[in-house]
């Protein structure tokens, strides 16, 4: 299922890459003008989620990431052949070779007729049940002592021994140059994965560096600091941190995504600009990424591991020397939070600095492309092709879209604005909610996807408007990752989300900062800080809460008695988990490190459930590190949870 060709190396890549941005911008417009009138009436929306495969050693009490979804997709792909269109789940590779990502056959809606009871009822009731088709699809092609685990990071990635087969790093001769991984943890089933990884660093001039600030325990060292027989990672790495140094120890995060349908363009703007500020709200919601290569660290979510893995910038780029070889500087990496809103209403609240490629934006202006539209454009394509295919170099700038796409889908987003594919005329303007974290079960994946859903839907009934300066958003991504965010911190958020922009394109008037990168003063008054229980359930006639909004539409709505019960039960999770009733997935896997004899469990009595909790003992030192045996004892107990062999009721 996967295109074919010969990926360039990093210096042919480069050399291509103005021919891949100037051919691209060319597509985007032919392809923006063609559709730019275009209705879709037919709401249609799709997940994504990206699961790992474990093996169980249970003897040895010991758990390792299975490199076989190479082979487990080829047979998917010829069983994909074979249903066609009755296909119920659609199988893909994603960037680590132990990871498997899974999407629905079709979109939820796209067999509704009109937008009576049927209608509301297939967009919401069909998703939990997709969701378990898609272990039960996966079922027979996994051994007994293997599992397909909704996991946002394999505590041990990076550390050793924790691959089958058997793989160890090799720095000289890897792609990357990590001292913890091999490229054999990078997906082969597409050159695209190993090669892109290559690219960046070679780009760079240096090896990937993240450096996670780690949990400081009763017993961890004070300070926290590695050595290694690496000079260059010895410099990199920071004091306690805990430091990664390569591409697939962040892209091999997995995640939960969303991808909605609008009517038209104009509402994708709407929905684009309107979840933006609500990204970092749903990633605190969903987080559950407290361990980065065998230590506890002191944030709950993945987003800034994966940010650096696939930052390219060099030096110049980055504002650590001055421009000579590089043409901008660039204040984010290509997978970061979204720099601009699309409407042109609210425009003044983009108080980032902007860089952009003038001359693709005037080109763009010129073929008619709305201003914030072709500015949003022309900041992607400052950045260069992550990987190029060498057949694929000369293409129709009419009815092809792959130069385009090569830029825009590698710039990992929060927000993700998607014109239609030339290739696939059913499909219309899109937008794509990127940045939840993967859930431990389906339940609760089902419950995270509707509830974005839902609030796309509430803010078209009720106009809401959510805006608050763009820098706020990414004050908000910051400290929505740290530990625990969801009950100590607070966040920007909107105090009258009955307003509109509209109301207010009267203020600053003579302040164009788009064109200027002068910033323009907003009202302070019009967004506050709030606790993520008071944004999500409310708080006495101050702030309505988005609950009880959510709960208002789908009272509204026409859903048979099943379906609105199970709707209920989503948002009353979402409502929990904002509330404090429920642990994150974060809290739960933070706390089961440290205190899981605690845990009182109502289960399904299973002899081997018994035996493995008699021979348990207490492998926490209380010094950040989660050893073999509790990454083993963890995923064992996932493992029982999203079979539903096993309820905790702290979820």
């Amino acid at each position: 299922m996967e295109d074919n060709g010969e990926p360039l190396d990093h210096p042919d890549n480069r050399k291509y890459a103005e021919h891949v941005r100037r051919h691209g911008i060319k597509q985007f417009i032919h392809n923006y003008n063609k559709n730019k009138d275009r209705i879709d009436r037919c709401f249609k929306w799709g997940d994504e989620i990206e699961y790992v495969i474990v093996k169980f050693d249970h003897n040895y009490q010991k758990v390792r990431l299975s490199l076989k979804p190479k082979d487990i997709l080829e047979v998917m792909y010829e069983r994909e052949e074979r249903e066609g269109a009755n296909r119920q789940v659609l199988w893909r590779p994603e960037y680590g070779s132990f990871m498997i990502e899974a999407t629905p056959g079709q979109p939820y809606g796209h067999n509704n007729e009109g937008n009576g009871i049927k209608s509301a009822n297939n967009l919401y009731n069909n998703v939990e049940n997709n969701m378990r088709e898609r272990r039960r699809d996966m079922r027979d092609m996994l051994e007994e002592d293997e599992a397909l685990i909704a996991l946002s990071n394999f505590p041990r990635l990076g550390c050793d021994d924790v691959t089958v087969p058997h793989s160890s790093p090799d720095p000289l001769n890897s792609s990357t140059g990590s001292i913890f991984v091999s490229d054999d943890l990078t997906n082969s089933a597409h050159p695209r994965y190993v090669k892109t990884g290559y690219n960046i660093v070679q780009r760079r001039g240096r090896k990937i560096a993240i450096n996670i600030p780690i949990f400081k325990d009763t017993n961890t060292a004070d300070p926290f600091i590695e050595l290694f027989n690496d000079k260059e990672s010895n410099r990199a790495a920071k004091a306690d941190h805990i430091y990664l140094d390569a591409p697939v120890l962040g892209m091999g995060c997995s995640c939960l995504q969303v991808t909605m349908q609008a009517t038209s363009i104009e509402e994708a703007f709407v929905m684009n600009d309107q979840l933006t500020p609500l990204t970092p709200i749903m990633m605190v919601l969903s987080a559950s990424t407290p361990i980065f290569r065998g230590y506890l660290s002191d944030k709950d979510c993945r987003y800034d591991a994966c940010s650096y893995s696939m930052d390219d910038r060099t030096h110049e780029e980055m504002g650590e020397r001055p421009l000579k070889h590089n043409k901008y500087r660039i204040h984010k990496s290509r997978c970061a939070p979204i720099n601009t809103y699309l409407c042109e209403s609210n425009a003044k609240y983009n108080d980032n600095p902007i860089v952009y490629n003038k001359e693709y934006y005037d080109e763009m202006i010129n073929a008619g492309v709305p201003q914030p539209l072709a500015q949003h454009i022309a900041y992607l394509f400052i950045r260069d092709p992550t990987i190029t295919y060498r057949e694929k170099l000369d293409q129709i700038d009419e009815t092809d879209c792959d130069h385009f796409e090569n830029i825009q889908s590698t710039n990992w987003q929060t927000m993700r604005f998607k014109p239609p594919p030339t290739n696939q005329p059913s499909i219309g303007w899109r937008v794509e909610f990127r940045p939840m974290e993967i859930q431990m079960t389906d339940f609760e994946n089902a419950a995270y996807a509707v509830f974005v859903v839902l609030l796309s839907r509430v803010i078209l009934k009720y106009k809401l408007n959510f805006i608050i300066p763009i820098s706020k958003v990414d004050e908000n991504m910051s400290e929505g990752q740290k530990r625990d965010a969801i009950n100590r911190s607070k966040f920007w958020f909107r105090k009258d989300i009955f307003s509109s922009n509209e109301s207010q394109n009267t203020l600053n008037n003579n302040c164009n900062y788009n064109e200027s990168n002068k910033k323009c003063k907003i009202e302070e008054e019009s967004y506050i800080q709030m606790t993520i229980n008071e944004i999500i359930n409310g708080y006495g006639q101050e702030f309505p809460g988005l609950v009880p909004l959510m709960r208002e539409y789908v009272n509204s709505i026409s859903l048979d008695a099943y379906t609105s019960c199970k709707v209920q039960q989503y948002i009353q999770l979402i409502a929990d988990r904002a509330s404090a009733k429920l642990q994150t997935n974060a809290q739960w896997i933070r706390h089961f490190v440290r205190k899981h004899n605690d845990y009182k469990y109502d289960s399904v009595t299973n002899a081997q459930w018994i035996r493995h909790f008699v021979r348990k003992h207490n492998d926490y030192k209380y010094d950040s590190v989660v050893n073999d045996t509790i990454t083993y004892d963890l995923l064992f107990t996932l493992n029982r949870i999203q079979n539903e062999d096993l309820i905790v009721k702290e979820l």
